[in-house]
């Protein structure tokens, strides 16, 4: 058993042993005069605050640098995954419809050029996959059993939250050959069936200019009509998305306005 300390609060005289002595030796002071001394506790004190602190920050740092580092190692799967994704939509805006793992060979046998435009119709530098380029437009020029197709992209916002797709047109530049839409947040069995082929098939055969003038393509309530351009029927009970496709392909298309009356 370790020894104990007592001190003398009359003298100071410090006694070791495993309780204070009667009377000190000095000053003849009683036991009542001694305090024990308390040693120092070694390192930090669990019960403390500090180590508290320290110990949460060493959590929150270790954690950090755990999830970072798995983030970091699987970024390359998720950029596949993301890019496959993307070439599945593309392809299915010509009716070609493929499993993520064949997308890739898909996608490379199929679209034969990419490139970007300005609203001027003109070509401009940059990588028309990832469509990183403000106001350039991603054009995606395909084969399919001998003809070309020009495929744009779609950019809009629906009830809940972003839309996007591609609409492909034949080598006319205006006659539409498919349709492909996705969404980030609309409503299981109401907007989210712009998904659905039921939808984009409406699309095929649909003229986004009449006359020689931009129209863009309208989305309609079930039974009604769009006076001087041609229409698809909506979504029933989602038309608030209906509203928010049917703005899309017009913002978005009218980005293409000029490209698609070049004769290039």
């Amino acid at each position: 058993m370790a020894t104990k300390k007592f001190k003398c609060k009359v003298c100071g005289y410090v006694h070791e042993g495993d309780k204070a002595p009667a009377t000190c030796p000095v000053c003849q002071a009683p036991a009542s005069q001694f305090e024990e001394i308390k040693e120092a506790k070694k390192g930090l004190d669990r019960d403390s605050n500090v180590y508290t602190i320290i110990y949460a920050a060493v959590m929150v740092i270790l954690v950090a640098v755990v999830l970072a580092f798995t983030s970091q190692s699987l970024r390359s799967y998720q950029k596949k995954n993301e890019d496959n994704d993307k070439r599945q939509q593309i392809l299915r805006s010509i009716n070609v419809t493929v499993p993520a793992n064949e997308a890739e060979a898909k996608y490379n046998e199929l679209i034969k050029e990419a490139f970007l435009v300005d609203a001027n119709g003109q070509k401009v530098e940059g990588d028309a996959f990832e469509g990183e380029v403000a106001d350039a437009y991603p054009v995606f020029v395909a084969n399919v059993d001998g003809q070309t197709k020009y495929i744009m992209a779609l950019h809009g916002t629906g009830l809940w939250g972003p839309l996007w797709g591609y609409l492909s047109v034949n080598d006319d530049k205006n006659t539409v050959y498919g349709a492909d839409f996705s969404h980030q947040g609309e409503t299981p069995g109401l907007g989210a069936e712009i998904t659905k082929p039921a939808f984009s098939s409406q699309f095929a055969g649909k003229q986004i200019f009449k006359d020689g003038t931009f129209k863009s393509i309208a989305v309609v309530k079930h039974g009604k009509t769009a006076e001087g351009q041609d229409y698809v029927d909506g979504i029933s009970g989602g038309t608030i998305t209906s509203q928010g496709v049917s703005k899309m392909l017009f913002d978005s298309l009218t980005g293409y306005e000029k490209f698609l009356t070049s004769k290039e």
